[in-house]
């Protein structure tokens, strides 16, 4: 049996940090084994052959762990700070990435890529990929946006964000519009498994034309509730029909303010107008259909129940559009405005000033 060791005098905070960090199952491994060193030979009674028995490690190992704690206390478990390897890829390499995505791309290309960027530095690939990952740089993501030209689009776009903000007392207000040519698709769709073995959805690249459906919908802005119908034709007539149905479905209100884009069908209503006082119509701005909420709710239909859906007719276009609706209604809830007007002046290729 080996020689006991003495014991290490150690105050009751440390005792406590050690064997707390002993019955870990969170903290890195080699820390939970160096307090269990600490533990066995310094006040557990154990000598450090038995410590090394009885943890299954070599004594030579348990007498440097017990001699650093006894020298050092608690900061003895810890690693000493190491050099370590020098970076081969520091603070300049990411400057000089960052400066490369300002300039033109090289000939043949229409903007930079990693490997690209790889080749112009003379650099490894993954080391541009983890400054570009570090830096939330995205090169292969693109956001587009529409710069209205009219020249009353603050007083417009004010209106109607003021509706949505702060709608009158005792309004509805409803956001109308209409998405036409839905095609009616038809092709084989399904699940595939891709080389490197993920399962993703599929479908054929042919398929089959069977005529095209006109929705009308309207979003009624506090509630989220929508209202629709589908046509086959979007005229003016087909407008008006459902104008009147949505009158006679909406619950009753001093005021409604129905939100509209300026095509043409929506424009020269002043009779149906008339019959309906209440109503007031307010036109988004040239190029603003982003501002009319209802655009929200035709991208969750076309993600749910059109994209890559198989349609023999537009009958059954018709019924899946419906049965979406019908399953939206009661988890319809109102939206959160977050839109902001991008200016044309805010497009610079300055990568450096956005990455600090």
């Amino acid at each position: 049996m080996g020689r006991k060791v003495p014991p290490v005098p150690v105050s009751a905070e440390d005792r406590g940090f050690i064997e707390s960090l002993a019955r870990s199952k969170t903290d890195e491994a080699r820390l939970v084994q160096r307090a269990r060193i600490v533990k066995l030979t310094c006040w557990g009674g154990l000598s450090v052959t038995g410590a090394a028995r009885r943890l299954g490690i070599r004594p030579n190992t348990v007498s440097d762990w017990r001699r650093r704690f006894a020298e050092k206390g608690v900061s003895g478990i810890y690693d000493r700070p190491r050099s370590g390897k020098p970076p081969r890829y520091g603070a300049e390499f990411r400057e000089q990435v960052l400066r490369k995505l300002e300039t033109p791309p090289p000939p043949g290309h229409a903007c930079w890529d990693g490997p690209a960027v790889a080749r112009a530095l003379g650099a490894s690939p993954h080391a541009v990929w983890r400054v570009l990952r570090k830096q939330g740089v995205c090169l292969a993501r693109h956001r587009s946006w529409c710069v209205s030209t009219d020249p009353e689009f603050v007083p417009k776009a004010a209106d109607i964000v003021g509706l949505y903000m702060n709608p009158p007392a005792n309004a509805l207000v409803i956001c109308v519009d209409e998405k036409p040519s839905i095609q009616a698709l038809e092709r084989a769709t399904g699940y595939v498994q891709t080389d490197n073995g993920k399962i993703v959805r599929g479908f054929r690249s042919t398929y089959r034309r069977h005529g095209t459906l006109n929705l009308f919908a309207a979003l009624t802005v506090a509630t989220g509730a929508v209202h629709a119908k589908t046509t086959n034709l979007k005229r003016r007539v087909e407008f008006i029909e459902f104008m009147d149905e949505l009158m006679r479905d909406l619950p009753s209100a001093e005021q409604i303010h129905v939100i509209l884009d300026n095509y043409c069908i929506h424009k020269r209503n002043s009779t149906w107008l008339e019959k309906h006082p209440t109503v007031t119509f307010h036109f988004t701005p040239t190029s603003a259909s982003w501002l009319n909420m209802v655009e929200i709710w035709f991208g969750i239909l076309s993600r749910k129940a059109l994209r890559g859906a198989s349609h023999k007719n537009t009958e059954e276009l018709r019924a899946s559009i419906e049965a979406f609706i019908a399953a939206y209604g009661p988890r319809a809830k109102p939206f959160t405005w977050r839109k902001r007007e991008v200016k044309g002046s805010q497009l610079h290729n300055t990568i450096v000033n956005l990455c600090t």
